[in-house]
C-alpha cells in the first residue's frame, strides 16, 4: 500500500550545499540580464557605443511579452496630439517589428506604420492617428535575434541569474546557471532588464513587489481561413490595485504564484476555445501560439531615489534621459529622469523596462514597449559610457554627457516636447 509524503513548508527544512569555486566564464563591459524589449534595447545601445556586451535570457527567444507573450502592439511613440516624442533606437525597433509585413491583416491585427507617420505624411492626420504598429510575434523574435547578433552582442539563452557577487558597492560578478553549469560573468556595468528587478533584489537594493496581477494570456486561433488574435485578460486596475480588478491575484516573485498564473490562464484559453467551437461548429478552430511565459503586468520594481508618478506628467527634469507619451490617452508626456533607472546602493547597476523606479500611478504607462525601449536605450548607452570613461561607475557619470550621446543617436530629449500641447480647435 502506498504512502503519502507531506512536503515541508518553505523554510521548514534545509540542506547544506558544500562551498565551491565558481569558474569565471567571461568578462564584459556590460552584462544585460533579461532579453525582453528593454534588454534588447540596452544590449544593442551598449554595443553600438563600443562596449563588449553579454545578454542573458532565460527563455529561448528575445522580445519577452512582445513575442513570447503575443502582446503584439507597439504602442504609440507620439503624444496623441500630433507630436512624436520618441525616436532613435526605439523608433528603429518599432519599424523593425513590421519590416517584413507586406500589407495589413486586420483579422490577425498585423498593422504597419500609419502612412501619416511616414516621411512626408499628412500632419493633420497625425492629430487623429497615433504612431504605433501591430506585428507578427514570430517574425519579430527572429528579427530581434538577428539585430542583437549583428550588433556584436554575445547572447546566452536558457540562462538565469541566480546570485551576484559584490564588493565596494559594486557588482563584480553575476552568478549564472545554464547547460554549462554554474559559472560567473565579470562585468564593469550591469543592467537589470528582467522585468522583475531580480538583479536589483539580489544586490540588496530596496524593491517593491505587488500581488495584484490578474490572469492574462494573448493567443491566436486559426479557423481554416484566417488567423485571429485574442487579447484575453481579466479586468485589471491601471493603478495595480485589487479594487476594480477581477481576481484571482498573483505576484511575480513567487514560484507557486507564477505557475498558478500560467496554468489558470491556460484554463481560460481552453474555455474560450471550447466556446468558439460550440458557436462555430462548421469551423476548424485551432489554437496557434499560446503564450509561453507568464503574462504579468506589474511585479517587482526598483525603489530608486525618485519614483515617477502620474503627477509628473508634463514636468521637465534636468536629468531626463528620454520621453514617453501615455498609450492610454492623448496628451500626457513624461520626462523620464536618470534617477528612475539608477540603482541607489550599487554604483554600477541600472534598471530598464517595467522594473524601473515608478509608483503605481505611472507603472502602467512605463511597463509598455515604448517606455521599456527608452529606458533600455538610456541604460545601455550609460553603461557603455561608464565602462569606457569611469571604470563602470554609473554613479559618477555626468548626465549631461549621457544626454548628449542619446541626442546624437536620435533621442528626443527636449523640455518643449514635455509641455502640454494645445490641439487646434475642432481637432
Amino acid at each position: 500500500m502506498g504512502t503519502t509524503r507531506k512536503h515541508p513548508a518553505p523554510g521548514a527544512e534545509t540542506v547544506r550545499e558544500p562551498a565551491r569555486n565558481v569558474p569565471v566564464a567571461g568578462a564584459y563591459d556590460v552584462v544585460v540580464a533579461g532579453g525582453g524589449m528593454a534588454g534588447v534595447a540596452a544590449a544593442v545601445a551598449a554595443a553600438r557605443n563600443g562596449a563588449s556586451v553579454c545578454l542573458l535570457e532565460r527563455m529561448c527567444a528575445l522580445g519577452g511579452l512582445a513575442t513570447l507573450g503575443n502582446v503584439t502592439v507597439w504602442l504609440p511613440i507620439c503624444d496623441g496630439r500630433g507630436r512624436q516624442v520618441i525616436a532613435g533606437l526605439p523608433e528603429e525597433l518599432l519599424k523593425l517589428s513590421v519590416a517584413d509585413l507586406p500589407r495589413d491583416n486586420p483579422a490577425a491585427d498585423f498593422r504597419g506604420v500609419p502612412a501619416c507617420w511616414l516621411p512626408g505624411g499628412d500632419t493633420d492626420e497625425r492629430l487623429r492617428t497615433r504612431y504605433s504598429a501591430s506585428f507578427n510575434p514570430a517574425s519579430y523574435l527572429l528579427s530581434l535575434e538577428r539585430l542583437v547578433l549583428d550588433a556584436g552582442v554575445r547572447l546566452l539563452y536558457d540562462t538565469r541569474v541566480c546570485a551576484v557577487h559584490t564588493a565596494r558597492n559594486r557588482i563584480t560578478h553575476l552568478i549564472i546557471e545554464n547547460k554549462s553549469g554554474r559559472t560567473a560573468l565579470a562585468s564593469a556595468c550591469v543592467i537589470d532588464a528582467t522585468g522583475d528587478a531580480d538583479v536589483c533584489f539580489l544586490a540588496g537594493e530596496e524593491t517593491e513587489s505587488l500581488d495584484t496581477n490578474v490572469l492574462c494570456g494573448w493567443y491566436y486561433h486559426f479557423d481554416g481561413n484566417n488567423l485571429h488574435l485574442h487579447q484575453l485578460s481579466n479586468r485589471y486596475s491601471p493603478e495595480a490595485a485589487k479594487e476594480d480588478a477581477t481576481g484571482p491575484f498573483f505576484r511575480g516573485d513567487d514560484a507557486a504564484h507564477v505557475t498558478g498564473h500560467i496554468t489558470a490562464t491556460r484554463d481560460m484559453i481552453r474555455a474560450q476555445l471550447d466556446e468558439l467551437r460550440r458557436r462555430l461548429p462548421e469551423r476548424d478552430i485551432q489554437p496557434v501560439m499560446a503564450p509561453s511565459i507568464a503574462c504579468f503586468r506589474m511585479t517587482r520594481r526598483l525603489c530608486g531615489t525618485f519614483s515617477l508618478g502620474a503627477r509628473h506628467a508634463h514636468e521637465w527634469f534636468d536629468d531626463a534621459i528620454g520621453l514617453t507619451g501615455d498609450w492610454r490617452q492623448a496628451g500626457p508626456v513624461y520626462a523620464i529622469p536618470w534617477r528612475t533607472i539608477a540603482a541607489v546602493k550599487t554604483r554600477n547597476l541600472a534598471a530598464a523596462g517595467r522594473c524601473i523606479s515608478d509608483d503605481t500611478t505611472a507603472w502602467d504607462v512605463m511597463r509598455a514597449i515604448p517606455g521599456c525601449t527608452v529606458t533600455g536605450t538610456a541604460a545601455g548607452t550609460a553603461a557603455a559610457l561608464a565602462a569606457r570613461d569611469a571604470r563602470g561607475d554609473l554613479a559618477s557619470l555626468r548626465v549631461a554627457d549621457l544626454q548628449d550621446a542619446l541626442r546624437a543617436q536620435g533621442a528626443l530629449i527636449s523640455p518643449g516636447l514635455v509641455t502640454p500641447c494645445q490641439t487646434p480647435a475642432g481637432r
